[in-house]
C-alpha cells in the first residue's frame, strides 16, 4: 500500500486529522509495527463510535414505543 492509499482510506473512514497525520509519519518512519498499533488504535475508536450511535439508536426507538403507548398507537 503507498501513502496516497493509506491516508485516503483512513480520510474516507472518518479518522481525525491528527490520527492521519500520526499514521502517515509512521508510515514514512518504517515503523510498520507502530503503525499497525495506531491503525488498531484507530479501529477502536471506530469502533466505539459505532457503539455510541447504537446507544443513540436504541433511545431513539425507546422514545418511539414509549411515545406510541402514549398515543395509542
Amino acid at each position: 500500500m503507498d501513502l496516497m492509499m493509506l491516508i485516503d482510506n483512513l480520510n474516507d473512514n472518518g479518522c481525525r486529522m491528527e490520527d492521519i497525520n500520526r499514521a502517515k509519519a509512521l508510515y514514512e518512519s518504517g515503523d510498520g509495527e507502530a503503525l499497525i498499533k495506531h491503525l488498531r488504535k484507530c479501529r477502536c475508536d471506530l469502533v466505539e463510535e459505532m457503539h455510541n450511535s447504537q446507544r443513540r439508536v436504541d433511545r431513539m426507538d425507546y422514545l418511539i414505543r414509549q411515545t406510541q403507548k402514549e398515543v395509542g398507537i
